[in-house]
């Protein structure tokens, strides 16, 4: 009885052990699965029915560096984790907050972005929400499942309605639905320039955050490649030529340090 759990035992080790990691199986395939939502400029979204934006850019980028070639699916967000976590693909790209809970079930690439949560409001908006106390009664739009609609929930009486994606909750504020949005500071002068919504830059909130890439755990040799590759891309200069290209800045820096 012994010697059969022990060998069942070791079997398990071996089978363990031998495991494909993530880079082997990339490497075979010959493609980096990702998954963006495609509606989040200027990260990811369309143009001309294309994949464009920073993430977008960064991700072939990234690719390259690894020897395979980038294979984009897009999703909502609220699904894009479970996706994830169900191996639909094999890394997600979507300005992805770093946080404890997350990091109990993915492993994440070195930070490549730093912002914080800001408001957006109105163009025309002559009410001053400085902070997440100002909004109690008021409406405020943001994406399901993002770390926002946690930081809304720390403050008792703020009417919360998640959308799918800022496309939805920015057209609802641009059309007076709700009172603010919440989201993050890099993509609202993409917003104030690029967009024809009226809206602005409100209250930035919170702390810095970090936004890292997520995949499965237990893939060594993928997370060592992963952050050499991003590493490679800041050495050789093609990270900041496409952050800026995108925001102006490096935006792998603190705002404080440009």
């Amino acid at each position: 009885m012994h010697k059969f759990l022990l060998a069942a035992s070791l079997l398990g080790f071996t089978l363990h052990a031998t495991a494909a990691d993530l880079l082997d199986t990339v490497k075979q395939r010959g493609t980096l699965k990702i998954a963006v939502e495609g509606t989040y400029p200027p990260f990811n979204y369309k143009e001309n029915n294309q994949l464009t934006g920073f993430e977008v850019e960064l991700a072939k980028a990234l690719a390259q560096k690894l020897g395979v070639k980038a294979e984009f699916s897009t999703s909502e967000w609220s699904a894009m984790l479970a996706g994830l976590q169900a191996g639909k693909f094999d890394i997600v790209i979507n300005q992805v907050g770093i946080t404890d809970k997350r990091k109990e079930t993915f492993d994440f690439s070195e930070p490549y972005t730093i912002s914080s949560p800001q408001l957006i409001v109105r163009s025309n908006e002559t009410r001053n929400f400085k902070s997440l106390n100002d909004l109690k009664g008021k409406k405020l739009g943001l994406g399901q499942g993002t770390n926002y609609a946690d930081i809304a929930k720390t403050v008792g009486g703020i009417d919360v309605k998640t959308y799918p994606g800022s496309q939805e909750y920015l057209q609802d504020l641009a059309l007076g639905r709700i009172d603010a949005a919440l989201n993050d500071s890099l993509l609202i002068p993409f917003i104030v320039k690029k967009t024809k919504l009226p809206l602005k830059a409100g209250a930035p909130l919170g702390e810095l955050e970090k936004s890292g890439i997520p995949f499965a755990k237990g893939n060594p040799k993928f997370k060592a490649s992963l952050n050499k590759a991003l590493a490679d891309l800041q050495a050789d200069g093609s990270f900041t030529k496409i952050s800026k290209k995108w925001f102006d800045r490096d935006v792998s820096k603190p705002p404080v340090a440009q």
